[in-house]
């Protein structure tokens, strides 16, 4: 008893003294301001304007979506503006800043020095990370380099009674992939709040403990103008209030207790992912072997001889031996690469958003050749009889000499970026772009043979993710529109175009190995087969397969006996080709599944995008 309350008298000093040594102040929390967007520009325009005014603000925090669509003329703008503060700002992206983003997430590090950041002020510490998943439709995902990040930013500052608050654009929980290894993090340390933007409204959470703020977006929206808050840190208290740029200030609407948590004495259980699945299946399918990754992986791989060949964000391009997964090379990009590399006779052909393609040694990682573009090139090489043909984010659709390096030829007239893998079919090259065009190019002169148009103004609904799948004189692609079209190869005109309530198509698709099916996963957890030869959108192949509301854009693959399903929550399922019924699942991590390489009958190698690989056997 004694123990115990000198324990408790000692807590309490320690919270007296933290509560002393914390000075007041205030800092204003702008989020979601969609710079691009329809007012977004003119809001944030007000906003800074709004904020020179005030004379007891000591800082501004923005918590993510700066952006519309992360392009390059929206980040300088958006940096040009703020510039024009007179208070210092820190700033996160969210993932409208590098879903969409013509750069590969590139270029907001460049305009913006960072995509984290860390300060102290007046005994408080602040930490801002990335929310991700860059490039790819998913729950959100703070980047595994992010997080190797924190440990590195904790194990410098070693004071763990010092208050913190943590700073994301998306709420800390099943918004994000791996809430739980960020929170865990800041758990270890004297946490006291975290907020983030994301959901465009005022609004009070509690995160495994953790108060925690979401703000109302910058933008005016119905209203006649834009607002964002005001944070007073005082008496061991956060304070909320709004302020619209009109200069009113709305009555405070949240009130937080600032105070040591002591988690590291919270015995209390909060949910994590479960793995139990990869026990129930543990006869059918076993890991080989298993290599994690110090970043995000949004790439896939591909195989040659014995080397596994992937890519990752830190701009590093590596082979695993495919026996072992060790590492046997790693060749460094100026950007993050989310392009799949594709090797031939010796030279592996991968594209980086440093706004360069490379050609590397397969055998030593070595550089062969590099040819530089105006842009990143996000786009995944396809290799045919030694032309590499790849879309980057330039508007140049490229076919290059796999040994050399030398161009044959450039198609010009793409709309948007390119970060897809093009299909080959009938001497034709098929792609889609995030302008919401989709092309039909002649493979031997680069010439457009038909081009497709899905009719929105709204490019967030291009055909510009999955990979088309060509058959029967047929093109089928899907769309975050949720169509399915099936188009003539031919002439690019539409055959059918539908769209189901029943069936919500987005972005993962695949062909089976009898060429009768189009595999298409839903939104809702379902995979269906399309038949390739009717004219209309004809299931003629169900599973038993029922995910959770699923995102993941990742293709779909068979080796002619399985198909594989990826899914945006780190689980990869196993379906038998003919009847549709579940085989097994195995768990790989919580974060979204990029698309599979299939080794033959009975073996497989899946990533993750928090930068897990695993050989499965089954």
């Amino acid at each position: 008893m004694m123990i115990k309350r000198t324990y408790s008298i000692i807590c309490m000093l320690i919270f007296a003294f933290n509560i002393l040594n914390a000075q007041s102040f205030k800092f204003a929390h702008v989020t979601d301001t969609h710079v691009g967007g329809a007012t977004g520009e003119e809001d944030l325009r007000r906003t800074v304007k709004d904020l020179n005014t005030l004379k007891n603000i000591d800082f501004v925090i923005l918590s993510g979506d700066i952006t519309e669509f992360g392009a390059d003329h929206e980040l300088i703008l958006a940096k040009q503006i703020l510039d024009s503060l007179s208070l210092p700002w820190y700033v996160v992206p969210g993932n409208h800043d590098g879903n969409w983003s013509e750069n590969g997430a590139n270029t907001f590090r460049r305009v913006f020095g960072g995509e984290t950041f860390f300060f102290k002020h007046k005994g408080f510490m602040f930490l801002g990370t990335n929310s991700g998943p860059n490039m790819r439709m998913s729950p959100g995902q703070i980047p595994r380099e992010n997080l190797v990040w924190m440990d590195s930013i904790f194990s410098a500052n070693p004071d763990h009674n010092m208050p913190l608050i943590y700073i994301n654009h998306y709420p800390q929980d099943s918004s994000l992939n791996n809430w739980f290894e960020a929170l865990d993090r800041v758990k270890s340390r004297n946490v006291q709040l975290a907020f983030c933007g994301h959901g465009h409204v005022n609004k009070l959470y509690d995160w495994e403990g953790i108060p925690g703020i979401m703000g109302r977006s910058n933008l005016r929206a119905k209203n006649e103008y834009g607002g964002y808050n005001i944070v007073t840190i005082d008496q061991g208290k956060a304070t909320y209030q709004e302020r619209t740029v009109d200069g009113r200030y709305l009555d405070p609407w949240a009130v937080v207790t600032l105070e040591n948590h002591h988690f590291e004495l919270n015995k209390k259980k909060y949910p994590r992912p479960s793995y139990i699945v990869n026990d129930k299946y543990g006869s059918q399918v076993s890991v080989a072997w298993e290599f994690q990754d110090a970043s995000d992986i949004g790439a896939g791989m591909s195989l040659y001889k014995d080397c596994i060949i992937t890519a990752n964000t830190s701009g590093d391009i590596f082979a695993l031996d495919s026996k072992t997964g060790k590492k046997k090379w790693s060749f460094k990009t100026g950007g993050k690469v989310y392009s799949t590399p594709a090797a031939w006779k010796g030279v592996v052909v991968v594209g980086s958003s440093d706004h360069y393609i490379y050609g590397i040694d397969a055998e030593t990682g070595m550089l062969r050749w590099k040819v530089k573009t105006e842009k990143a090139v996000l786009g995944s090489p396809l290799i045919h009889k030694g032309i590499a043909y790849i879309g980057g984010s330039d508007g140049v659709f490229r076919a290059l000499d796999v040994l050399t390096g030398k161009q044959k030829w450039n198609f010009n007239g793409v709309k948007g970026y390119v970060s897809t893998l093009p299909t080959y079919y009938q001497d034709l090259l098929i792609f889609g772009s995030w302008g919401n065009g989709f092309y039909a190019l002649n493979a031997k002169s680069g010439a457009l043979e038909w081009e497709w148009n899905n009719g929105h103004a709204n490019r967030m609904f291009s055909a510009a993710a999955c990979y088309p799948v060509a058959v029967n004189n047929t093109i089928f692609v899907v769309a975050p529109d949720r169509y399915m079209t099936a188009l003539n190869a031919k002439d690019g005109q539409v055959i059918w175009r539908e769209k189901k309530d029943t069936i919500r198509v987005r972005e993962s698709m695949g062909l089976s190995a009898d060429h009768k099916y189009v595999y298409v996963k839903t939104m809702d957890g379902d995979l269906l087969g399309v038949s390739t030869k009717g004219n209309q959108m004809d299931v003629a192949w169900k599973s038993n397969l029922k995910l959770p509301y699923e995102l993941a854009p990742s293709a779909i693959n068979t080796n002619g006996k399985i198909v594989f399903v990826p899914s945006h929550s780190g689980l990869l399922s196993a379906l038998n080709a003919k009847s549709g019924h579940m085989l097994w699942q195995y768990k790989i991590s919580n974060g979204m599944v990029n698309p599979t390489l299939v080794l033959g009958n009975n073996e497989l190698v899946c990533s993750t995008m928090d930068g897990k690989i695993v050989k499965l056997k089954f």
